[in-house]
């Protein structure tokens, strides 16, 4: 028992502060129907992480955060300013270029890279099981400021993203505001869990809570509890099966979801 409570204590952690922050987005992400917007500022900040790394900087640098951080905010700009010709293309159509090219690229790069391969592997995956607890504390600084950032000004972003009929004019110091903020959350979150983990924590949750009720802070809690159950059943299992966590923590998040979207139809709850 303690040998896992050693295992799982600061990983339990870190995915306790990512699933705070990222069930937030997620509901916003959601409402925009914009779902591969965290997967794709993800590959971008990866893709500055790679960079640094072919630079010779290691990754858990200042500077290879510096990189990352910086490809991400070229991404919000792209993101926040591409949303007025949603008229013509969807958006997502946009967001999913740019993952594809930013997944090219880093590819490319790495390509002739001696350690190539397991960049990109810790790109995807992440090493949330090595997370240490000054990393923990730092990013959860970072997430607080970002949060509360965002409650000072909520009713601006929320109306951008839950005005029903889109009455409220396109704001967009508030659109670069918003995917700048969320990419600062996506920069710090690659670096512990990888790109997978991140696109479920911000997806899944929050796609749950949706189907459960249409108010929004109802859908921080559902999205808070399912993430909170999710990552210790998938630390468990991933302690006793002896597989990769971050991996493990997916694939629970999946069957999850799976099991818990009919469970108010079973029991006759209805939405509200």
């Amino acid at each position: 028992m303690n040998g896992m409570l050693e295992f799982i204590l600061w990983p339990f952690l870190a995915c306790l502060i990512l699933v705070g922050i990222h069930v937030y987005f997620g509901l916003h992400v959601i409402r925009r129907g914009i779902i591969f917007v965290d997967l794709s500022l993800a590959q971008i900040a990866a893709l500055g992480t790679t960079m640094a790394f072919l630079l010779g900087f290691e990754l858990d640098s200042e500077i290879a955060y510096l990189f990352s951080l910086g490809f991400a905010l070229i991404g919000a700009a792209t993101f926040s300013f591409t949303c007025k010709i949603e008229t013509k293309i969807p958006q997502e159509a946009i967001i999913g270029i740019v993952y594809a090219v930013s997944s090219g690229a880093a590819i490319m790069a790495v390509s002739h890279a001696p350690e190539g391969a397991e960049h990109i592997r810790f790109i995807l995956i992440g090493s949330i099981l090595t997370v240490s607890p000054a990393v923990v504390l730092k990013t959860a600084g970072v997430y607080f400021i970002v949060g509360l950032f965002h409650y000072l000004w909520r009713n601006k972003f929320l109306e951008l993203s839950f005005d029903q009929f889109r009455t409220a004019p396109r704001r967009y110091l508030w659109e670069f505001l918003f995917y700048a903020s969320f990419g600062v959350v996506v920069t710090s979150s690659v670096k512990i869990c990888g790109v997978l983990l991140v696109f479920i924590f911000l997806v899944v949750p929050s796609v749950f809570a949706a189907l459960q009720t249409d108010k929004i802070g109802i859908r921080l809690i559902l999205g808070w509890v399912f993430g909170l159950i999710g990552s210790a059943l998938g630390l468990i299992l991933s302690f006793i099966l002896d597989t990769p966590p971050g991996a493990t923590i997916v694939c629970v998040f999946g069957l999850m979801l799976l099991l818990f979207i009919p469970l108010p139809k079973m029991f006759g709850i209805r939405r509200k």
